[in-house]
C-alpha cells in the first residue's frame, strides 16, 4: 500500500438545476476501480434512458494512473472535459462524476454549456462530500479486566478510533491509528499499561479521518 495520504469523496453526491429549459442532473461517487466507475455509469444511464446526453469523467488511483472523460455528443470540450476539471480542481481522484441532460430546445452555446456541465457537476461532488483518506493501521489489543477502566479513559486523549470491545477472559479493542504514528502510539500504550497490553497489527488500509 502506498503511503500516501488522497482525497476523493465520502458517499453519493447528487444536484441539478434548470436552465433555458434544459435539466442538468449530476451524480458523484467513490470508486476504487475503472470497473467499478463503468458501472456505475451504466447504472446513471439505465436509470435516465430517456436523457439526451450522459457525460462523465473519472479519475481512479491514488496517483490518478486512470484519467478519461466522455462528451457523449455534445460539443467537443464542453461537457467531458469541464467535469473533469472540477475533479482536478479539487485534487480528488478514486472519483466519478456523471453529468445527464434533458435538452429544453434552446441551444446554450460552448459556453454555456461547459459552464452548466461544470456547475452540474460542482453540485454533485460538493454534496459528496470530500474526504481524506490516510494509511492507516488497525490494532486488535489484548487489555486485562484489572487496567481496562483506566486505559479506556486513557485512549481517549491518543489520536486513536476505537472499535467495538470483546469481553472474553480479557478484553479485546479494535483500534485504527495513522500508520505514521503507529510506532508513537504503541509505546504510549505500552507505558500507560506498564506493558500489561499485548497488541497485534491485523492490517494496513486507508481511512478517512475526521476533519480536526
Amino acid at each position: 500500500m502506498s503511503e500516501i495520504a488522497y482525497k476523493t469523496l465520502r458517499e453519493e453526491g447528487y444536484g441539478e438545476f434548470v436552465i433555458q429549459k434544459s435539466r442538468f442532473i449530476g451524480y458523484a461517487s467513490p470508486m476504487q476501480t475503472q470497473e467499478d466507475a463503468l458501472e456505475y455509469i451504466r447504472i446513471i444511464k439505465e436509470k435516465h434512458r430517456d436523457a439526451s446526453h450522459h457525460c462523465y469523467a473519472y479519475v481512479i488511483g491514488s496517483n490518478a494512473g486512470i484519467m478519461r472523460y466522455q462528451d457523449d455528443g455534445e460539443p467537443t470540450g464542453t461537457a467531458g472535459q469541464p467535469i473533469m476539471e472540477v475533479i482536478k480542481t479539487k485534487s480528488l481522484v478514486n472519483t466519478c462524476v456523471v453529468v445527464v441532460r434533458y435538452f429544453g430546445g434552446t441551444l446554450l452555446g460552448t459556453g454555456g454549456l461547459a459552464r452548466s456541465y461544470s456547475h452540474a457537476a460542482a453540485l454533485a461532488v460538493d454534496s459528496a462530500k470530500e474526504v481524506t483518506m490516510e494509511p492507516s493501521v488497525r490494532l486488535s489489543l489484548t487489555i486485562p479486566y484489572t487496567i481496562w477502566d483506566k486505559l479506556q479513559h486513557q485512549l481517549l486523549n491518543l489520536p486513536v478510533q476505537m472499535g467495538q470491545a470483546q469481553y472474553t477472559h480479557q478484553v479485546r479493542l479494535p483500534l485504527v491509528l495513522r500508520a505514521q504514528e503507529q510506532t508513537d502510539i504503541e509505546k504510549s500504550i505500552a507505558d500507560l499499561s506498564d506493558g500489561r497490553v499485548q497488541s497485534a497489527e491485523l492490517e494496513r488500509l486507508y481511512y478517512a479521518w475526521p476533519s480536526a
